[in-house]
């Protein structure tokens, strides 16, 4: 059964991974820094607005698996959706 977060699944996988492209992998996941956040960013957005966002927009700071804080990074949905 699908339900609204696995009907999102297919356009967020597709937009972070456009988004991935070109950018330096981490040794311990194999996706780049901010993959994650943005994955979740985009799946929140999706559902609170019932669209998928455009323009620019920053993520917030993150963690790493080791506590470590990961920098805030604009994303500009209109150059990868």
């Amino acid at each position: 059964m699908d339900t609204p977060q696995n009907q999102d699944n297919t356009p967020v996988e597709q937009i972070v991974e456009r988004w991935a492209i070109g950018k330096p992998l981490l040794e311990t996941t194999g996706k780049p820094s901010g993959y994650y956040r943005l994955t979740t960013y985009l799946r929140s957005y999706i559902a609170t607005h019932n669209t998928i966002p455009t323009g620019i927009h920053t993520m917030p700071e993150g963690r790493d698996r080791n506590n470590n804080i990961e920098p805030s990074f604009p994303v500009d949905f209109d150059a990868i959706t």
